[in-house]
């Protein structure tokens, strides 16, 4: 099937954990709660609500800063993961009563392939209207949803109206959507990479296209092509019932480069945590982890341990890759990007921290 003729839809729940909290315990409901780390801790955020947000607050800020903002809010230290899980399975349940064509992201975010008509309804905006409705009766809980032709388009859509939206892009209306749209909005243009695009004039989808493909690929390398497709909306990508994902990682760069081993080792826990959170979310666990250097001269290196079995807790991960950290020459040489990383994926029926996780440093 042509591009132009796949019926995507996206479905992003609204503030999922906290939501589920604010569901559960109706003290909570109307006031800023915060699913982390506390806030006397070097912990995160894992969700907030968006009464909390309201103050700024979002996801994988450190839970310190987040009290600072907000010190009225309440903090929830101990995720009620089987709970999240549970209700995950009921919301997997209503889509598979519209199509077998499901690719989760995580416990609260999929993709549905809706290209047929299913079941003799053509339109994908009534199917995901019904999703929605069918989330908000048997679980209590709003959804956001987008539709359009791709994948990269539907999850941009959905994030357009949040929370309780439902947005449509269609394929004649792509080009102009796209053209007035920050870069930062893009699917794949995270916070560094958009601040990098700003300072070379790459305001909105429109600069963005101006911009011949051999010149970003000479500025972003291999992520040129992306970006030359992404801003004319196109995404080749079709929905993947059986996702495998090879690695679950992330990184930071940071704005001065740093020159102290403990300074590395705090951004190194608050970038694992981060992980082992998205390694629960998604189900998933490995066996390998990876730190990624950059130093100040942009030289880059890589340092690896794998395990004979899949990692179990935070704890274990964060000591691996401090591990591997004090095996370079970081005590020695300033550095301006870290990164960790697990590979050697397995997608498992229940994560093993799933039950335990802590997200705050002891």
């Amino acid at each position: 099937m042509p591009m132009f003729e796949w019926k995507i839809i996206h479905i992003d729940m609204d503030a999922f954990f906290a939501s589920v909290e604010q569901r559960n315990n109706p003290e909570l409901r109307g006031k800023p709660v915060i699913v982390g780390g506390a806030p006397d801790s070097r912990g995160v955020v894992s969700t907030c609500s968006y009464e909390a947000r309201r103050y700024g607050i979002h996801s994988a800020m450190s839970s310190m800063e987040a009290y600072r903002r907000c010190p009225h809010a309440i903090f929830l230290v101990n995720p009620n993961f089987e709970e999240y899980h549970r209700v995950s399975r009921q919301i997997r349940n209503i889509f598979r009563e519209i199509t077998p064509k499901i690719e989760p992201l995580s416990l609260d975010e999929a993709y549905l392939d809706v290209s047929s008509n299913i079941p003799d309804i053509s339109s994908a905006a009534y199917l995901a209207k019904h999703i929605k409705h069918r989330i908000f009766e048997l679980t209590g809980l709003t959804a956001s949803s987008g539709v359009s032709y791709n994948k990269s388009l539907a999850k941009i859509a959905s994030e357009w109206e949040k929370p309780d939206g439902l947005t449509v892009i269609r394929p004649e209306e792509a080009e102009s959507f796209l053209s007035t749209l920050a870069v930062s909005q893009f699917w794949g243009v995270g916070p560094v990479t958009a601040g990098e695009m700003s300072k070379l004039g790459i305001h909105t989808g429109a600069d963005l296209r101006s911009w011949p493909l051999w010149k970003l690929i000479s500025v972003f390398g291999k992520s040129g092509p992306w970006f030359y497709k992404l801003c004319r909306g196109i995404d080749e990508r079709p929905v993947e019932t059986l996702r495998r994902r090879k690695s679950l990682g992330r990184e930071r760069t940071f704005e001065k480069d740093i020159s102290v081993i403990s300074e590395m080792e705090e951004q190194l826990k608050f970038l694992a945590t981060d992980v082992w959170h998205s390694l629960i979310k998604e189900e998933i666990s490995g066996k390998s982890i990876t730190v990624k250097i950059k130093y100040h001269d942009f030289r880059q290196i890589t340092r690896s341990r794998s395990f004979p079995e899949r990692l179990k807790n935070l704890e274990d991960f964060m000591d691996a890759a401090i591990t591997l950290l004090r095996s370079t020459e970081a005590d020695r040489i300033p550095v301006r990007l870290l990164g960790v990383s697990i590979s050697s994926i397995s997608q498992e029926e229940s994560h093993p921290s799933a039950k335990q996780l802590s997200l705050q440093f002891t």
